[in-house]
């Protein structure tokens, strides 16, 4: 829509925001005469709206939070993850430059393929210890149903400190509205 079918009474262009090139507007009543507007300084009629003309400010986000599709690592596992990529990624640079230096025959072929050997042993550990953390992990806080998991031990013992420490409160304010009654010292 252009600035004349605005001034004609036309529709408002771009979702009735009043205006597609973001000037700014001054609704009537502020000191723009009634049925009009002011965009980007300049006066347009408003079809429709003789008495009054009041938009309502529409402000877009600049972005807008989708959820998540697979909930986050946790921290140990994540951790681990971040350490075992960077490794590889180390292991391949060093391999890469070994066998350029090899086929040029540059004298830093033989340390860079000694090097590539022991970072493609340390690379398979790094992926070894995902694995080997995210097992850990389910196994202590995941919820796994076998009866072996040590997860549900967990569980109760914090279920029982708790039931315990709330016991204790429960008993330290019955013994605070008594007025310390059967109390032999204060805490």
């Amino acid at each position: 829509m252009s600035a004349q079918a605005v001034a004609e009474g036309g529709p408002d262009p771009v979702g009735g925001r009043g205006t597609a090139t973001g000037g700014h507007e001054q609704a009537a009543g502020e000191g723009a005469a009634a049925g009009q507007r002011h965009v980007g300084g300049q006066a347009r009629a408003v079809a429709g709206h003789a008495d009054r003309y009041e938009e309502q400010a529409y402000y877009r986000p600049l972005w807008i939070e989708e959820p998540a599709r697979r909930r986050r690592l946790p921290d140990p596992v994540r951790t681990s993850a971040v350490r075992a990529v960077l490794i590889i990624a180390v292991t391949l640079i060093q391999a890469v430059i070994a066998f350029l230096s090899t086929l040029a025959e540059s004298w830093l072929a033989f340390p860079m393929v000694l090097s590539s050997v022991a970072s493609t042993v340390v690379a398979t550990w790094a992926a070894l210890d995902v694995w080997v953390t995210r097992q850990v992990w389910n196994q202590r806080n995941g919820v796994v149903s076998e009866p072996s998991s040590t997860a549900r031990t967990l569980r109760r013992e914090r279920r029982r400190a708790r039931r315990q420490a709330r016991a204790t409160e429960r008993a330290q304010e019955r013994i605070r509205r008594q007025g310390g009654a059967g109390q032999l010292s204060h805490p």
